[in-house]
């Protein structure tokens, strides 16, 4: 199957280029807020019938989770799958090579560097709030499957993050006129790949969403601090660790110890770390609101 002659720039503003994967993120954003202020506004959901934040700080934890994921993607894309981003501001040759890190436009993101990112600012606001930090985790977790549905469907319009090669029906050739003419030739090859960005938009993005959705809305599991924490952690880890054996390995990390990729090294500890918090929910009573009268 060939790939549609996607244009990954939506519209030009004179010379502002309004580009989908901008788009992506502006939506996840937008929606994740107005998700996330529903469900502080449901007091029924939480423990003891308390909601972690007002609206205004709410408001307020919107700008440091966007720097958080900003920053956090960037860096840890760098950190994780192109090091040599931060030698070259010191050894770059001209201001272009010295600056890429901070070059957002040109492409280079880490869903794991972006999670951490926005764990410091988590942690960082709760405790200038004094808010309890794993409940406005639980207030943040249900709402990152809206930002990973859409920055994966704007990696597919971008040709970019592909599977690997495959023989199923449904395999995409991600190569068309408008690639080779912006690399010279086609990264992907000609061979068909796995759409490995549908499946994670369908698995980490859709599927994420729904569980965490029932957790919430149907099992109440908000009165435990923690447990959607943790579930996102573990749900998250296992559908990225699963989808990395159809999705191609990063250029330079296709040969790593015991057959692992990156992406499956980054997410252990994620798994690691949502079953502990999920144990630890459970073994804990639900705090009951007080009974007035």
């Amino acid at each position: 199957m060939p790939f549609p002659e996607f244009d990954p720039v939506l519209i030009h503003l004179g010379p502002l280029p309004i580009r989908w994967y901008a788009l992506a993120y502006v939506a996840g954003i937008v929606l994740g807020w107005w998700y996330a202020s529903r469900l502080a506004k449901t007091e029924r959901l939480w423990s003891p019938g308390k909601p972690p934040v007002t609206g205004p700080q709410l408001d307020d934890l919107v700008l440091w989770i966007t720097l958080g994921v900003i920053l956090g993607g960037r860096f840890g894309y760098a950190l994780f799958y192109k090091p040599s981003m931060f030698a070259q501001v010191f050894t770059g040759q001209n201001w272009g090579e010295r600056l890429e890190l901070l070059q957002l436009w040109t492409g280079g993101m880490s869903f794991h560097g972006g999670f951490l990112g926005v764990v410091v600012a988590i942690a960082l606001y709760a405790n200038r709030q004094k808010i309890n930090a794993l409940s406005l985790g639980d207030l943040i977790a249900p709402v990152a499957p809206l930002g990973l549905f859409f920055g994966r469907i704007a990696n597919f319009i971008n040709g970019e993050l592909w599977g690997r090669e495959t023989t199923v029906p449904w395999a995409i050739r991600f190569c068309n006129a408008r690639i080779e003419q912006m690399y010279g030739f086609c990264p992907a090859g000609n061979e068909p790949r796995h759409p490995s960005q549908l499946y994670e938009a369908g698995l980490e993005g859709l599927l994420l969403l729904i569980i965490l959705s029932l957790a919430i809305w149907k099992w109440k599991m908000l009165k435990r601090p923690g447990f959607v924490t943790g579930l996102f952690l573990l749900g998250y880890g296992v559908c990225r660790a699963a989808l990395e054996n159809v999705r191609q390995p990063d250029a330079g990390l296709e040969h790593l110890p015991l057959g692992l990729t990156m992406g499956m090294i980054l997410s252990i500890p994620m798994m690691l770390a949502g079953a502990w918090l999920i144990w630890r929910t459970l073994k804990k009573p639900v705090v009951q609101a007080p009974v007035e009268g």
